[in-house]
């Protein structure tokens, strides 16, 4: 079976390549610097908060109740990838939004000191739809898309898998 995941979507806009890779259990070096520091942040910031909350197929990084709405918090190192890190927690919100549950999007930038209102309109639901869709018929090729250089390949933990 098929399953489109928040990160799936994150690295939909960041590289087609990682999606291929991921998605067919290639993983990353695990002792890649940026992914250490992504874990330690996730793992220091924020202790006060609940994290690392399972809702089905959705792994949320902190999740609190506001009043009436549930706050879903996303943790990034860096807001370089803005986009990318907003769809992914829209893509949550809009799982979340499926199995009956209002919840606001927050991302969290700690090192940044920054904060990022993410809410899902029918506009991001419409582009969301559009990008499970293509994640499906990459995940479902033979072959991974051929390797494109791009600014994000320094820092990716595939590197070595692209580029040997």
């Amino acid at each position: 079976m098929i399953r489109v995941t928040g990160t799936l979507v994150w690295y939909f806009y960041i590289c087609k390549r990682q999606v291929w890779l991921m998605a067919h259990e290639l993983i990353p070096y695990q002792q890649d610097e940026f992914l250490v520091l992504g874990r330690f942040l996730s793992e220091e910031t924020y202790k006060r908060e609940k994290k690392e909350i399972k809702i089905g197929d959705v792994s949320v990084d902190l999740i609190r109740r506001e009043g009436e709405y549930l706050l879903t918090g996303e943790i990034k190192k860096s807001s370089r990838s803005l986009k990318a890190s907003t769809m992914q927690l829209a893509y949550y919100l809009k799982i979340l939004k499926h199995k009956g549950i209002e919840a606001r999007g927050v991302l969290l930038v700690p090192q940044e000191k920054k904060r990022f209102e993410v809410k899902l309109d029918s506009e991001t639901l419409k582009e969301l739809d559009f990008v499970e869709k293509e994640i499906v018929n990459i995940m479902r090729a033979p072959f991974p898309p051929p390797v494109e250089k791009i600014n994000f390949c320094r820092n990716c933990a595939y590197k070595e898998l692209c580029f040997s």
